[in-house]
């Protein structure tokens, strides 16, 4: 299983609403979706710089304090979880899990999403606080010129 937390100075609300609506989700994951995330909807999410995409399938939504989905191929969960630290300040923790790989591909899959899911809070954190898109998920990977 994949955990990953971050503190963000801001209201449970607005932290929740920026994982629901893709047009602030834009600002520090991907660069477009088909759509808000509904409860029993399906989206898909596009990383344009890598020529990535991903379905996404919505479980469960439990307004400002639970997000679950399925993604991935074979199907993995990632659960959302948001908690009110107090009035200005929220807790994000992200749990993936029903990884279907085994031994160095499991480790692979475990290492390649604590990175991610650690970069997007981190670029989440930035946004939400202090209005800047810091561009890490655009930036994780550049395409390094050929020699």
């Amino acid at each position: 299983m994949v955990e990953c937390q971050m503190m963000v100075r801001r209201n449970v609300s607005e932290v929740f609403q920026a994982f629901i609506d893709p047009e602030v989700t834009t600002k520090f994951w991907f660069d477009r979706s088909s759509g808000k995330l509904v409860q029993g909807n399906s989206v898909r999410w596009y990383w344009d710089m890598y020529g990535a995409q991903a379905d996404i399938h919505v479980q469960e939504i439990i307004a400002d304090k639970k997000i679950s989905i399925t993604w991935d191929d074979p199907p993995v969960q990632v659960d959302f979880h948001f908690t009110a630290l107090s009035r200005s300040t929220s807790l994000v923790q992200i749990k993936n899990y029903g990884f279907r790989q085994k031994g160095a591909e499991l480790i692979k899959a475990i290492n390649d999403n604590t990175g991610g899911f650690t970069t997007v809070l981190d670029g989440l954190k930035a946004y939400l606080e202090h209005g800047i898109m810091l561009n890490l998920v655009r930036d994780k990977f550049p395409k390094i010129p050929e020699e």
